[in-house]
């Protein structure tokens, strides 16, 4: 699964690598993201592409009420196109989460050892996902969103069975492209990205709160 990654590039990098139009927010690091917090996007609509802040935790248009989304923070790819909950979404309204890397825990015994995941390239990551402006009964308008997970490769395995699905740059276009209805251009997206471009290591177990918010959560332990 993905339960918690982070991002802190600057927005000159994050617009050179995502081709965006103007942003209009301040963007500031985040160490350690967690579920129903804001999170980055990147979406197409239909001429650029524009980032936005959307609730990480999916809210389908049936949901009636904010809860429902903190069960929905990953779409499995095996199913996302068949499911009901995520399969209009798949075909209308795909996006990517801007990270740099995530994290995940090694369990030994009641023990849980951090471990951060990031390009070896040190270049900002794009996990496939899915969003959805989502109205509550009472008008209020919300864009959530899910990260698309994958079975993990040789090099995440160990730490868990699931990973984010990270797609290559020569991807993004056919990924964002809201006129991209054939499942057989997109479903190949969805698969484990390669162990041998990706990097692990331990880090502090400070990242263990969610409330810990500071850039030594990615500094490898010695």
């Amino acid at each position: 699964m993905c339960g918690r990654f982070e991002i802190h590039s600057a927005i000159e990098i994050l617009a050179r690598l995502f081709q965006l139009s103007n942003v209009s927010f301040d963007i500031r690091p985040n160490y350690n993201i967690a579920p129903s917090q804001n999170i980055l996007i990147v979406k197409n609509d239909g001429r650029t592409n524009s980032l936005v802040l959307s609730r990480w935790g999916f809210l389908p248009p049936w949901a009636n009420e904010k809860k429902t989304a903190y069960s929905m923070i990953n779409a499995r790819a095996e199913t996302i196109f068949t499911s009901r909950s995520y399969k209009d979404a798949f075909q209308k309204q795909r996006c990517l989460v801007v990270a740099d890397g995530f994290y995940e825990w090694l369990r030994r015994g009641t023990i849980k050892i951090p471990h951060y995941i990031r390009l070896k390239n040190r270049q900002p990551m794009a996990f496939a996902a899915i969003y959805n402006a989502w109205r509550s009964p009472e008008g209020e308008e919300i864009c959530t969103s899910a990260i698309v997970t994958i079975e993990a490769n040789e090099l995440i395995r160990p730490l868990h069975n699931r990973m984010p699905v990270i797609v290559h740059q020569s991807d993004f276009k056919v990924w964002l492209d809201p006129a991209e209805l054939d499942k057989d251009a997109l479903l190949p997206l969805l698969k484990p990205y390669p162990a041998q471009e990706l990097e692990a290591y331990t880090v502090s177990p400070k990242v263990n709160s969610f409330k810990y918010n500071q850039p030594d959560t990615i500094e490898p332990l010695p």
